[in-house]
């Protein structure tokens, strides 16, 4: 009996497995930006957009997944401080600001036809991570942009994801990965990592009167702790590999002088 319950309690602390419905799941995760404590995330992730987009030039910006959706109404408003004039949204689900409803593994788009990606929290609600990103390579440009947000593993977060196995709000059934895994993951495919940052050092709490109290935790976090946020962003460009000719080297005839005299070039006469 006490080995079947410890079994139990490992099984829950093993990595959770994606439902085979990504659409049902990402459309419950959407509804969860709705809570206080979706919208104080949003807010915080909006800010880093504000951060971040205006120093990322181009002319078309593709965003892969709009979470925020429902509280801002139309996709674009993360995306009003880039200075990129052709921006569109690609999402599971058509609503109002999405472009185009489509598998994020597999994106209806020309390659090396894009110059910035924003993936905001797709990879922890895709049963295809990898692909998900092989993907944003093959329409990124060469020296474009890929802007990742995700959630922590290493945080106060995943404490509560994992002791909120009953429970089965979208969030909790995600997959957190590490912002290391993924910065591998970016490495092999061919990207330089260009910023990193931590943000949201708060519990998981949905009273907004003790959120509020709590909101000191994201200045001290920022400095004392800031690979502990709930998430995290990643800024990275894709490498250009570039082919450096080698110019063929002439073997030159030497001429071998002995006791003062020339050698005769018989090739002459």
């Amino acid at each position: 009996m006490p080995s079947k319950y410890m079994l139990k309690i490992k099984n829950k602390f093993q990595p959770h497995q994606l439902a085979h419905d990504e659409t049902k799941l990402w459309q419950e995760f959407q509804l969860w930006y709705t809570s206080p404590l979706g919208q104080q995330l949003a807010q915080q992730e909006k800010d880093l957009m504000y951060k971040y987009l205006p120093d990322l030039f181009g002319y078309f910006l593709l965003q892969c997944g709009c979470p925020e959706i429902k509280i801002e109404k139309m996709a674009g408003n993360w995306l009003e401080s880039s200075r990129v004039y052709t921006r569109f949204c690609l999402d599971y689900d058509i609503n109002q600001g999405v472009s185009c409803q489509t598998n994020l593994a597999q994106l209806p788009v020309k390659s090396d036809s894009i110059d910035i990606v924003i993936l905001p929290h797709v990879l922890e609600f895709s049963a295809e991570p990898h692909q998900v990103l092989r993907e944003v390579e093959r329409v990124l440009i060469a020296e474009g942009h890929v802007v990742i947000l995700g959630f922590n593993p290493w945080s106060l977060w995943n404490v509560f994801r994992i002791f909120h196995f009953w429970k089965k709000p979208a969030l909790w059934n995600a997959q957190f990965l590490t912002a290391a895994r993924v910065t591998d993951w970016l490495a092999l495919l061919g990207f330089d990592l260009v910023q990193r940052q931590g943000y949201f050092y708060q519990p998981p709490i949905q009273n907004e009167n003790i959120t509020r109290k709590l909101s000191f935790l994201d200045t001290l976090g920022q400095r004392f702790w800031p690979n502990l946020g709930a998430g995290y962003v990643l800024v990275a460009r894709k490498r250009v590999v570039t082919l450096t000719p080698i110019r063929p080297r002439w073997r030159s005839q030497r001429q071998v002088v002995s006791n003062g005299f020339e050698p005769i070039n018989r090739n002459k006469f």
